[in-house]
């Protein structure tokens, strides 16, 4: 048995779903809510209920598992998020709760640039999980991604999102040359099922990306012509973005930006173009030929369903 941790989000969804074409049983950890799970539609899951920090609830998830994927996180909460509590507590929580039931191996999703001395709290949150990981005895893979795409996501969905809230215009953090490495969710969830059976990949930390690197302003770019929304880039200095961007949060929770994704647009987020195809014999697709699922949609109707979205 296999357990995902974060399976309704935007990469559990696609890992669980690509777990359970191979083959293998799958069960999801659901935190208590009144909202209806979003579960990857179609696909045959166990669900166990609990929180991360409810140590029983978790022993119990744990029951007949070999495997734990750990993707849950609180980033996206943004401003809101307690990284404390959710990323570091509940990190050190699934890894006390697998190794008093027993399990074989943990996988880890974490970011570029992770490192408990960051002074990007996600990223450091990320470091200091990825040292509890490394000091818990488990075997474990520990894969540090580059930004993820794909639909429903918070980079390329949200662009289109945004570019539909301000007419003629877009605020763009600094001058857009940040260099990012797109990797499709469909090539991650691929390469986190292959990882099952790679010995090689046991007890290690591999950073992998997309199969270029693009700036931000090219991606953004890329959404335009996709969706033919053009609009002219405005210049805002991160700092002034943040402060408007923590006061949108605290009105629309679920605005679709945030002060985490400012970070992660703070320096280039890039790693060796050859990983993938290198330790996972697989060629990544290119993010232009990935776009097709902006077409279409009404995005100002989207805009407004997740901002007012009852949370």
């Amino acid at each position: 048995m296999i357990l995902v941790t974060g399976g309704t989000g935007f990469i559990g969804k696609a890992l669980i779903r690509h777990l359970v074409e191979n083959g293998y049983p799958v069960r999801t950890l659901i935190r208590p809510s009144r909202r209806s799970p979003d579960l990857p539609r179609g696909v045959p899951v166990e669900v166990a209920l609990s929180s991360l920090g409810d140590a029983r609830g978790l022993r119990a998830a744990m029951v007949g598992v070999d495997v734990v994927y750990h993707l849950a996180g609180g980033e996206w909460r943004g401003a809101q998020a307690d990284l404390m509590q959710t990323d570091i507590q509940g990190a050190k929580a699934v890894i006390e709760a697998a190794s008093d039931a027993g399990v074989r191996r943990i996988f880890y999703i974490s970011h570029l640039g992770a490192d408990r001395g960051s002074a990007y709290p996600v990223l450091k949150a990320k470091g200091i999980a990825e040292d509890f990981i490394r000091k818990s005895g488990l075997n474990h893979t520990i894969i540090r991604s580059a930004i993820v795409y794909g639909p429903n996501d918070g980079l390329t969905t949200g662009l289109a999102r945004l570019m539909q809230a301000l007419p003629f215009v877009y605020l763009s953090p600094g001058d857009g040359r940040t260099l990012l490495q797109p990797l499709w969710v469909e090539d991650l969830a691929t390469c986190l099922v292959w990882a099952l059976d790679d010995p090689q990949l046991h007890n290690r930390t591999v950073e992998i990306g997309g199969p270029e690197y693009l700036s931000f302003r090219q991606i953004v770019e890329l959404v335009m012509e996709t969706t033919r929304a053009q609009r002219i880039p405005v210049v805002v200095g991160p700092p002034y973005l943040r402060g408007l961007t923590v006061f949108l949060e605290s009105i629309f929770p679920r605005l679709p930006i945030s002060v985490f994704w400012l970070d992660y647009l703070a320096v280039n987020r890039t790693c060796a173009l050859d990983t993938i195809p290198r330790v996972f014999n697989l060629i990544p697709s290119r993010m232009s030929q990935r776009l097709a699922y902006l077409r279409g949609l009404n995005w100002r109707f989207a805009l407004w369903q997740t901002i007012f979205k009852r949370r």
